[in-house]
């Protein structure tokens, strides 16, 4: 193959942390290419990647058949037997008047991570059996957008915590639904690691030979090109975008040739969008830690606990992990994240002492952990489930229930409507050129 064929057929991709435009080599199984400049990975191969999601997805939806199937937890307190299976944490919720954190517990636990494993078993199946792209393309689009919301190993830690504060109260018994279902959260751990998104759209829609002009170590706003957020593609863009990088961050009528998704140079109204978000946990934040998140009753009397009393009391009970693991995830990382993010907006503005790659580690520190403020959410719907005894003994989620799964998922969506790429723009071609160095 001459140089000139070489560069013709390269695979190019813009790094969606960073927007520098990369050749990805040939990769054997077990490799993968990372951006040079941050380090985001850009593609992953494995060994038998169809066959190995399909049988990855089809135990771990088994696992989660049976984890529905049968009882999840049982308790003895003083004689009254109580159990439940994985689906009542949800049902009991909607019969205690919080549908929305029953619809959220739900989806998030059950719901959502099914149906992304029924969609790897049909869309790899599809592949297998070469059948045209059908809905296929449509199933790959939504993988993406699924990742974050599937929270089926916050859930198990939610579990082990509710199981230290039940053993306090009465006898304690895993079922096999338990079982079942850890199993299947370590399975959809390993499904989503190996789906090659990369791979797959190649097999799906194949690779167009990219403009020959595109050059790597180059950032793709530069060049009027820009990557698709869905299977990667570099696309040149229309001639009437080219005015300049910030007029074109608007324009978002343009889609992909390959997957058919909406094209941008940078996300629209990203920075505002993120700002209102952000205000907005914050001011969901205030209720969330001021109400109670769940109300006990024993022997006819109430006992109300915010979020920080039921951390307080754990901790004079002999349990202190768990306080540490409640303090972390439901008022340390809520407040973490929304302040990382205020910083990265305030410094898409100006340099500030931080380099780009600095900056962007903060970025996915939010990214990785703002879903697992949901440990408490999921362990007050464990626990109504469990303890419903009239006034002898109940659990009810209190108002802050509600308003901490809102401030969970506004702090989600502004992490996902940030843009990391303008961390990059605003060091100046000259940092660009000393990283690459």
């Amino acid at each position: 193959m001459t140089a000139q064929q070489k560069i013709k057929w390269r695979r190019l991709r813009a790094c969606s942390a960073c927007d520098l435009v990369s050749a990805i080599p040939v990769l054997r199984p077990g490799e993968d290419a990372s951006c040079p400049r941050c380090g985001h990975v850009l593609a992953r191969r494995h060994l038998h990647p169809v066959q190995r999601s399909i049988a990855l997805a089809t135990t771990a939806l088994l696992s989660l058949l049976i984890a529905v199937a049968f009882p999840f937890i049982s308790m003895d307190t003083n004689g009254l037997d109580s159990q439940i299976a994985l689906p009542e944490t949800a049902a009991t919720l909607v019969s205690v008047n919080q549908p929305l954190v029953a619809f959220i517990v739900s989806c998030t636990a059950i719901i959502l991570p099914g149906l992304y494993l029924v969609g790897v078993i049909l869309m790899q199946a599809n592949l297998l059996r070469r059948v045209p792209r059908a809905y296929s393309d449509v199933i790959a689009r939504l993988f993406s957008r699924l990742h974050p919301w599937m929270m089926a190993d916050v859930f198990i830690i939610a579990a082990l915590v509710s199981l230290v504060k039940l053993t306090d109260i009465g006898e304690v018994q895993l079922g096999a639904s338990f079982w079942a279902y850890c199993v299947f959260a370590l399975l959809l751990l390993m499904t989503t690691r190996s789906v090659d998104i990369d791979l797959l759209w190649f097999k799906l829609a194949g690779e167009p030979p990219p403009d020959t002009d595109i050059q790597c170590g180059i950032n793709a706003a530069e060049q009027h090109v820009t990557g698709c957020k869905t299977c990667g593609l570099i696309n040149t863009l229309p001639s009437d975008t080219r005015r300049s990088s910030k007029s074109a961050a608007s324009d978002i009528n343009y889609v992909c040739q390959r997957c058919g998704s909406n094209l941008y140079v940078r996300k629209p109204n990203s920075e505002q969008l993120t700002w209102a978000l952000l205000m907005t946990a914050a001011i969901l934040y205030i209720p969330a830690n001021a109400y109670p998140m769940m109300i006990t009753t024993s022997l006819g009397q109430s006992h109300a606990s915010t979020i920080i009393g039921g951390m307080i009391e754990l901790w004079q009970h002999g349990s202190e992990p768990v306080a540490v693991i409640i303090f972390v995830a439901s008022v340390l990382v809520p407040i973490i994240k929304m302040l990382i993010l205020a910083l990265l907006l305030w410094l898409t503005r100006r340099p500030g002492p931080l380099n780009a790659q600095q900056k962007t580690a903060l970025y996915r520190i939010t990214e990785l952990i703002g879903r697992w403020s949901m440990v408490d959410v999921f362990v007050v719907a464990i626990m109504v489930a469990l303890i419903q005894s009239g006034n002898l003994m109940s659990v009810l989620p209190g108002p802050a229930a509600l308003a901490f799964c809102a401030v969970v998922i506004t702090t989600m969506l502004a992490a996902m409507a940030f843009d990391p790429r303008l961390l990059w723009d605003i060091q100046g071609k000259k940092q660009y050129d000393r990283v690459i160095q």
